[in-house]
């Protein structure tokens, strides 16, 4: 647990950076900082491994004030992450990560055995272990620099936009990895980020700041969308809070899959055209897995992947009313595709479908998986092919 008791920082020209901050950031949680430039969130990171001084209040870790640590000492408890990366460049992957256990005293050899698994265990391959720093790209560094911030097996991390200097593809790649990462450690993290929605994606809660360095709210993602404190909060969180909050929401009773006409990759024109009257014809793989769409209409011969509109996005049975009503908004025929814990389909629905579940549920909502078309007995028993 990291605790903030009334924490101020104010430099000599009067400016305040931090303004009587008091919060709480939980065992094992991360908790997000977020806000506009100059609001103090990146000094507010820096000031618990004393990289800036407060100048009053008393910053905790798991009840131990840390104003009279040795700041050598303190660092060596916080996995520290920053935006690029900052390994040696001189060193390969495997030393860099090394670098950490060696200074909390473990031998050469326990700390290059501690680096390698961490290396693996951050989504590289073992052989990147040899190599250097500029023979990895921005997103591998920067799973180099999460490694090494654990070899020490710190119990507090801080990290400081770790994820920003990278596209956005591989950003959401590198997301999708700490959170896979932070489900089996379990640290106390405190991030700060400039990017709502990576708060809202990554956060067990989110610390929103006033420029001026003052907390204006400390929320669940789920309670920012949903009930942002005042009109700065609203405003910074975004105009689309009800859309975002239904990724916290999983499929509400009732919600309606329909079966869907399907034909396989490689059937003829005639199959395809003889499957449906719609404009769009969903295309299995040969494993009942969906592929793409295809206009029945325009084929002069077999269906090839070449002839597939693969704009639409598919939902898993267990994915949240977000996850669903984008799948329904994304396909060309506009209706979402879901599909089982294997990937083959389970049915289709429509926005139509998601809007009148949520009206009927309002209030009432449930966690649980989406009842599948065979289970539901408002809709017709699926196709064998589209059951599968």
């Amino acid at each position: 647990m990291i605790t903030f008791e009334n924490v101020t920082k104010t430099y000599p020209d009067g400016t305040n950076a931090v303004d009587g901050l008091t919060m709480v950031a939980p065992t094992g949680k991360l908790t997000v900082l977020v806000g506009p430039s100059g609001c103090g969130k990146t000094t507010s990171l820096r000031m618990i491994n004393r990289l800036i001084r407060p100048t009053s209040g008393t910053i905790s870790l798991d009840g131990e004030s840390t104003n009279g640590m040795d700041e050598a000492l303190l660092r060596r408890r916080i996995g520290y992450v920053i935006q690029h990366a900052g390994l040696f460049p001189h060193r390969t992957i495997l030393d860099n990560v090394a670098a950490t256990p060696r200074l909390a005293g473990k031998s050469a050899k326990a700390s290059r055995s501690i680096a390698l698994e961490l290396i693996e265990r951050v989504g590289l391959p073992a052989t990147f272990a040899k190599r250097y720093p500029w023979q990895l790209s921005g997103g591998q560094q920067q799973r180099v620099g999460v490694a090494r911030a654990l070899a020490s097996d710190p119990a507090f991390m801080l990290m400081d936009e770790p994820f920003s200097a990278v596209d956005p593809v591989v950003r959401a790649q590198l997301q999708d990895e700490f959170l896979r990462l932070q489900r089996e450690i379990g640290k106390t993290i405190i991030m700060v980020t400039h990017d709502i929605d990576e708060a809202l994606k990554l956060g067990d809660q989110v610390a929103v700041m006033r420029t001026g360095g003052k907390l204006a709210q400390l929320a669940t993602p789920e309670e920012l969308l949903t009930d942002p404190a005042d009109d700065f909060v609203a405003d910074f969180v975004g105009r689309d809070r009800g859309y975002r909050s239904l990724g916290f929401t999983t499929a509400a009773p009732g919600l309606r899959i329909r079966p869907e006409p399907v034909v396989t990759l490689g059937a003829s024109a005639e199959e395809a055209l003889a499957a449906t009257t719609d404009a769009w014809l969903l295309v299995l793989d040969d494993g009942g897995r969906p592929i793409g769409w295809v206009e029945p209409h325009t084929l002069t011969g077999p269906v090839r992947t070449g002839d597939l509109n693969l704009s639409g996005t598919v939902a898993p049975t267990t994915g949240t009313m977000r996850q669903i009503l984008d799948a329904a908004l994304s396909a060309p025929s506009r209706r979402g595709v879901l599909v089982d814990e294997n990937g083959q389909l389970v049915g289709s629905v429509t926005g139509a479908d998601v809007v009148s579940s949520l009206d009927e549920n309002r209030g009432s909502l449930q966690t649980g998986a989406i009842p599948t078309a065979r289970q539901q007995s408002d809709t017709q028993s699926a196709s064998p092919r589209a059951a599968s």
